[in-house]
């Protein structure tokens, strides 16, 4: 098994084992404001995103000093993995939500898993080819992300990617008007 397979298996792993416990993260830390900043402070659909994507990052940064010196393109790669990722998860989650109805816990573990798979599935089908991009555009990418996970958990716009159904409230400041 080549190294590049090799580490997005590791990747797979990791990232599903990592986010599963940023689920738990900031209610284990009595509610850290800095723990916040990078784990699931509700139920809403953007504070799940941040399960996979900090994870994801954290990969990339392990991955950088595994594999990165041998294959050019491997943060364009992993960074369109992150994004088709995120993508899958709200796409599907509201797809499924909007035809039946509800969330089901269930369901949206399994699509996390399937997300995780996906994002790096792809980000290893374009390591292992042609693909070409810039590295800094990446970078810009995964810097605007994090600025707005960090940012929106503080200062939550009131859109439905945000409100968590369970306290119906959005971010760790805004409560919804009744």
């Amino acid at each position: 098994m080549d190294k590049i397979k090799k580490y997005q298996i590791f990747s797979i792993i990791f990232v599903c084992i990592l986010g599963i416990l940023l689920h738990f993260t900031y209610e284990l830390s009595s509610e850290n404001m800095v723990i916040a900043s990078f784990s699931a402070i509700n139920e809403s659909v953007w504070e799940h995103l941040k399960l996979l994507f900090f994870p994801m990052l954290l990969s990339i940064i392990i991955g950088y000093f595994y594999i990165e010196k041998n294959t050019p393109n491997f943060l364009c790669s992993k960074t369109l993995g992150i994004i088709i990722s995120m993508l899958f998860v709200i796409m599907f989650f509201y797809t499924y939500t909007g035809i039946i109805g509800k969330s089901i816990v269930f369901i949206d573990i399994a699509s996390f898993f399937v997300a995780v798979i996906l994002g790096e599935y792809l980000a290893y089908k374009l390591m292992t080819s042609n693909f070409k991009c810039n590295n800094i555009i990446a970078i810009i990418i995964l810097m605007v992300i994090l600025i707005c996970f960090v940012v929106f958990t503080y200062f939550t716009p009131n859109i439905e990617i945000f409100r968590d159904p369970v306290k119906n409230q959005y971010g760790i400041i805004k409560n919804i008007e009744k």
